[in-house]
Order: structure tokens, then sequence, then C-alpha cells
């Protein structure tokens, strides 16, 4: 019996990285003298392709695809979170290190960019079977990863848990406990405080901004939110406690609307005695998929998986900002129709930058064994946000350019400078 490729050898998902290279290309003509080195952009520097066998808890053997990708680590060890989705591939684990890259220099935290995942639906495994597969994948990535050289953090399905398995596996491991391989752990073994909330609080902080200097007031501002994961329920929760209103909600179970606003509290309370889904929620309607994108808001926040925003949805928009809380959630397709509308597009290397801010503070932390409050962590995450925010912001104007193409501007160069100065090991 013949066994069939794996997936790193197939090429019916590579749409991601197609994604990536084009942002990468559009920006090449801005980047000067510093474009001879482009190229290393376009090629990710290390990818590790690992089966993660699981001995399940019938006793039967699972066996998994993990990926880890290190896209470029010029500026500093890679950092990226891992995810454990059914439709994780290489090609989206290489387009999410290529983004991490960007944003880590958009950011200007020293930092690479790197991103790994397991190809699993981790709602079918039992508690124990996750541990056994988290453990055996961090095992399998002792090749690459360490405390200076690629730290990993929380995705899309991991959390803290998985972290604390995660580092305790690195540990053990190496004889010795190793706080700061992972970020996004538990407050009992070297976490931060503000780190579960930051990419949420963060995509609130640059939305915030982004509304002053576009003259519209929070108070009252309309929000529809694609997905309600970490990252939708706490920028949910901050809009909400700044009185705009939380029109819409999509996830995977579908869409609810209510035009007097969803308290994103109450929903998640739903969510808890649902099983998780959106639908059936009390004095809320149900929206098709089209509907959703097409009302009218201030502000439209996708917050779930990439390639939500393309050629075919975009001409319905009827948003004054979108706010990217995903990773790569609008093509650059859809990218050119916005923008000749007029819409605002807060990219994703900015607008959900906050999460890796707060692990930067974390890793910082770990080393130091010194902890910061949760209103220090705010604090500067808040003040690094509005400053990467506004050099965009200035960028964008000098050059006559997007928001996206300003930040990619700021990445690479710094990325670029990093590689030239070091230059090339013989």
């Amino acid at each position: 019996m013949t066994s069939a490729l794996p997936s790193y050898l197939c090429n019916d998902n590579l749409d991601p990285w197609r994604v990536f290279l084009e942002q990468i290309e559009r920006v090449t003509p801005h980047l000067g003298q510093l474009a001879r080195w482009a190229e290393s952009l376009r090629q990710p520097k290390r990818i590790l392709v690992v089966d993660v066998p699981v001995r399940m808890d019938d006793g039967s053997f699972g066996h998994f695809e993990g990926y880890r990708v290190q896209h470029s680590l010029a500026r500093g060890p890679g950092k990226g979170g891992i995810r454990y989705h059914p439709r994780v591939s290489l090609a989206e684990v290489m387009a999410l290190a290529g983004w991490m890259t960007v944003k880590n220099a958009a950011i200007n935290v020293p930092y690479g960019g790197a991103k790994g995942g397991v190809r699993v639906d981790p709602r079918a495994l039992s508690s124990a079977e996750l541990e056994r597969l988290t453990r055996r994948y961090a095992s399998e990535l002792n090749l690459l990863i360490g405390p200076d050289r690629d730290i990993p953090a929380p995705d899309v399905n991991t959390d803290e848990r998985v972290m604390a398995w995660f580092m305790d596996t690195y540990s053990m491991n190496q004889g010795r406990t190793i706080t700061g391989i992972v970020t996004g752990k538990p407050l009992a073994i070297g976490g931060s405080h503000g780190r579960r909330s930051a990419t949420g609080r963060g995509v609130f902080v640059v939305a915030a901004e982004a509304a002053r200097r576009q003259g519209i007031a929070l108070a009252g501002a309309r929000v529809v939110l694609q997905g309600f994961g970490n990252v939708g329920a706490w920028a949910a929760q901050a809009f909400h406690d700044a009185g705009a209103r939380i029109v819409a909600v999509q996830d995977q179970s579908g869409q609810v609307y209510r035009e007097a606003g969803l308290d994103p509290r109450a929903l998640l309370a739903h969510l808890r005695q649902s099983g998780g889904r959106l639908t059936g929620l009390p004095d809320a309607e149900a929206l098709t998929a089209d509907e959703f994108w097409r009302l009218p808001c201030e502000f439209l926040v996708p917050a779930a998986l990439e390639g939500q925003i393309t050629e075919a949805n975009a001409g319905g928009i009827a948003a004054r900002i979108v706010v990217e809380g995903a990773n790569g959630p609008t093509t650059p397709a859809a990218d050119d129709i916005l923008a000749e509308r007029g819409i605002l597009v807060v990219p994703d290397v900015i607008a959900n930058a906050g999460g890796v801010i707060v692990s930067y503070f974390e890793w910082v932390q770990d080393f130091a064994s010194f902890f910061w409050t949760e209103s220090e962590v705010n604090e500067r995450l808040d003040r690094i946000l509005r400053d990467a925010f506004v050099a965009v912001c200035e960028v964008a104007r000098t050059r006559a350019v997007t928001l996206r193409t300003a930040a990619y501007i700021i990445g690479c160069t710094r990325v670029l400078e990093a590689m030239e100065l070091r230059g090339l090991y013989p």
C-alpha cells in the first residue's frame, strides 16, 4: 500500500505564503539600497518538519505532523507562537513566521521571526492525550529551540497549560528549570501579569489611536468582531468598557447580532453554558456570513484565522477602520479594494503585536528573576504600541503609502540593516 504524500510535499495550501511573498514584493521598491538583501526575506532560514507519535487513551497510536519554522534570526532569537489546528500546514507556518519577523522588527523588540504548529484538532483529544502530544512535540523541537535561540508562545488553540507542559518537558531534558524557554506561562512558573489579555488589549490600543486620528468617538462606536477566542474576547471587553457597542460577533458556529450591543462578559458566559457555540444567544439575531461582512460599523476586527477578507467580500465591507487582530486576515487584492474605497486598515504586524510585546517583557523578567506589576506591564505595552503606530503613520504620510506598506518599510528596513551590518559568514 502506497502512503499519501506528506502535506509539505503537496501544493494545495500555499496561499498564506504567497500572500507574504506578495507583501514583500510590494515593499521592496521602498527599501533603497537594502533591496539587494530582500531575497533573504523570501527564504525561511530554517524549517523543521516532524512526526509526532502519540499513545492514545485506547492504546492505539496517533501520528500528527508538526512544524517549526525560523524565518529570520538576524535581529535576535526566533519568537513566535505554536498553534494546534486541523488545517495547519507548512505554508501557513512559513507565512506566520515571516509575519513575526516583520512584526518584531516593526515594534522594535530584539527578536527574529519564528512559528510552529501541529496539524491536529485538539477538541478531539483528551487532556492526557493533549499533554502527551505537547510533550512529544516539545522533545522533537529540542534541535532548534532554547531561551536564547527560539522561544515559543501560545497561539490558536494553545494556552498557559500547554506552555507549562512545554516548559517542563524542555527543562527535564536539560536537567534544570528553564522558565525562559516559552512565554505565555502561568504566573506561578514565571509568567507575566498582563500576558493573557495583551493581544486583545493591544488591538484596542491601536484602534483607539486610529479612531482619534480619524475623528471617530469611541463612545457609541459600532464594532463588528470576527473570532471570540483569547484575542477577540479581550478586545471586545476593552471596546465595551470604553463605551463602544459590540453589534456583531462571528465564530465557527455562526454569527450573532444585536444593534444595541452585545455584552462580551455575558457572551462568554453563554459560550461556557452552550458548549462553545454562539448560536442561540438570547436577545440576539442570527445573521448569514454575507450579512455579517456587510454590516455598517466604525470598527471591523478580524480576529480569527488568515485569509478572511478577500477580493470576494472586500467590496461589501462597510467599516470605517479594519483592525487586524488575526495574522494575515486580509489578502493583497482585498487590501487594494479597501484602500480604493477609503477604508483604513491597521495591519496585523502592528495591531496584534501586544502579545509578543508582553512575551518580550515575560522573557526579560524570567532572565532577571524580577517581576513587574500588571499596571507596569500595561503602561509599557501601551507606550510601545502607540509609539510604533505613530511611527507607521508618519511613514505612511511621508511616503504616501498604506499603513501596511509603511509598517513593512520600517520592519524590513530594520531586518535588512541588521543583515547588512552583520554581513555573510563565508
